[in-house]
Parts: C-alpha cells; structure tokens; sequence
C-alpha cells in the first residue's frame, strides 16, 4: 500500500510539475505578445533581378578554366549597365491570392491593389496569380470587386491559373482582360451550393428538444437541428438561384462573349477544355509568361504582409479551427468547386 501511495505522489507531482511548466509557458509567451504591436509591410521585390542572378549563378557553375574568367567579367560589366539603365519601360506589377473557403488573403489584396493603382501609368499592368478553389460568397466578392477596381482604373490586368480558380475562383478571374491557365489546371465551376447535416431525427430519439425563437419569417430556413420543411427548403433554392444569378451576370459582364447556358451548369474544366469553351484565352503558366517577358517590362513582386504578435497568432489559429468546424457543419451558402 505504502509502494502505490509513494508511485501515486510522484506521478502527481510530476503531473503538477508539467501542468504549472505548460502555464509559465503560455504567460510568458501572452506578456510578450502584450508588447509586441501588429507589424505591417509591403514588400516589393524586383524579379529581372531575381532570374538575372539565378541565370548567373548557373552558368558560373557550369563554367571553368579562362572561359569562367570572361563570363566573371561579362557579368560584372552586366551588372553596372543594369545600374546604369534608366530606361522608363513599362512595368508589371505581380500579386499572388492563394483563396481558401474564407478568402483570407483578400485583407491583404485590397492594401495590395491599392498600392499598385497610387503608382502604375500608362502601359503598366497586373498580374495575378491565382489559386483558389472557391469558398464563401460574401468573401469572394470582395475579392472580385478588390479586381474590379484594376479594370476600372484603366490599368490591363492578367489573372494567371496555375492550379485552380473555380467557383469563387473563377469570380475573380474573369474581371480580368485576359485569363492565362495551364493545361491541367481546374477552371469553371459557375454554380452555387449550400449543405449541411440535420440531427433532428435523432434528437428526437434521444428525447432532446430543440427550441429556436426567430423574429422575421425567413430568418432561418433549413436548420441543423429542426425539422425541416419543404417551404424551408423552397425557399434556401431561392436564396442559391439569386446568387447563382448575380454570378452569372458579372462572368457576363466581363466575358461578354460565353456561352452561359453551356457554361454556367456548376460544371469545372481542365485548361485546355476552357480555352475551347471561351473560359481564358491562352496556354501557358505563370513562370513562362513572366520569363517571356523579362526583356521587355520591369516585372515587380509586389507583397503586403501582416505579422501579428504571438498571441493574436494563437487565438487566430483556433478562431480558424473552430469556424472551419462550424463551417462544414453548417455548410452555408458558398460558391465551392465540385469534386470530380
């Protein structure tokens, strides 16, 4: 007995001992969050110079005996007339959106486009490069009107799909002049969906009832919990068909000249089969647009980055943890690329 009771103290004590070590830790880490402040920036990085370096590096490594000592001193002669050249050529300004069902780079994207529209002149562009798979509306169409606001200042902008833009994905290409994919990429997906589990049935096995207290007839319609009835159900088909719509009219604005009723069915493509339905014009992948025009533009990276203290970073992931949650349980109204 006396043997259990020393086994059981310690393993208390050492319990106690990781414990209070797991709360001096998250302290510590809150009190120095409390003196650190949001840090943001826009980064801008001039890639002529990036691919330039790169090429050098290369061919310095492939390179030997007296040719290596003439391409030391090609290159070190390159490098004062690219200090030197104060040519004004035109200017490509590249931005990257990597979506997700909240599209949360858009925070980023409004700072991003604002700095290029305060700076870009005649003959300047952007260039986008997009991946997303689609996600929530109201989010997505900020991000769309963010792009909007490019076209309407006169500025060309190019939206570039390497991977994905459907859905909501595809909302924020089409505003653009001109759509560039690569092959296999997943393009399309105008169509609008909401889902979510009903546990109603088995609630009422259980013996649990559910109560919910609404004021306005159609302030909740299909539920979680409830039952469910047709005119529920009526009326969240009605809710889908305006979005579906409102999509559907700004793809038309922009591409004027798509076939909507061929298009507009929810269905996505791979990048060869949209250049054939008029969904992008071109292609091609972001790296071989950029390495195209290398000699003829000044292309800039442009990047505006929000650093949070530790803290806000903490919170945030298991704010994110627990929307995602909610979220696929809810489901809600989104614009989501269906799968294969």
């Amino acid at each position: 007995m006396s043997t259990f009771l020393t086994d059981y103290g310690l393993f208390l004590a050492k319990t106690l001992t990781f414990l209070v070590a797991i709360i001096v830790v998250f302290a510590m880490a809150a009190a120095f969050s409390k003196r650190q402040h949001p840090s943001e920036t826009l980064r801008v990085d001039k890639l002529n110079d990036k691919y330039k370096n790169l090429a050098r590096s290369l061919r310095r490594a492939i390179t030997s005996g007296d040719a290596l000592k003439a391409l030391k001193k090609k290159q070190k002669a390159d490098r004062k007339a690219d200090k030197q050249d104060d040519t004004s050529r035109p200017r490509t300004f590249l931005l990257d959106f990597k979506g997700d069902i909240r599209a949360q780079g858009v925070a980023s994207l409004r700072e991003e486009v604002t700095a290029v529209l305060a700076v870009a002149g005649e003959g300047d562009e952007l260039l986008l490069r997009l991946e997303n798979p689609g996600g929530m509306v109201h989010e997505h169409g900020l991000a769309c009107a963010q792009l909007a606001r490019v076209r309407d200042a006169g500025i060309q902008l190019t939206v570039a799909v390497d991977k994905v833009a459907a859905s909501g994905g595809y909302l924020m290409a089409c505003v653009a002049d001109r759509i560039l994919a690569a092959p296999f990429s997943i393009v399309g997906s105008i169509g609008v969906l909401a889902q979510l589990p009903n546990f109603n049935r088995l609630l009422e096995e259980k013996g649990v009832d559910f109560e919910q207290v609404t004021a306005g007839k159609y302030k909740r319609t299909v539920t979680m919990f409830g039952k469910n009835t047709d005119e529920d159900r009526a009326k969240l088909k009605e809710e889908l068909e305006d979005v579906h719509r409102l999509f559907k009219a700004v793809v038309s604005r922009y591409r004027p000249d798509l076939d909507l009723e061929r298009v507009a069915t929810g269905e996505h493509w791979l990048g060869t089969q949209a250049l054939e339905l008029g969904l992008i014009d071109e292609i091609t992948t972001s790296d071989a647009w950029l390495t195209d025009t290398l000699d003829a533009r000044d292309i800039f990276s442009v990047k505006y980055e929000i650093k949070r203290p530790l803290q806000q970073r903490l919170s945030g992931a298991v704010d994110s943890a627990m929307s995602r949650l909610v979220d696929s349980l809810r489901g809600g109204i989104s614009m989501l690329r269906r799968g294969p």
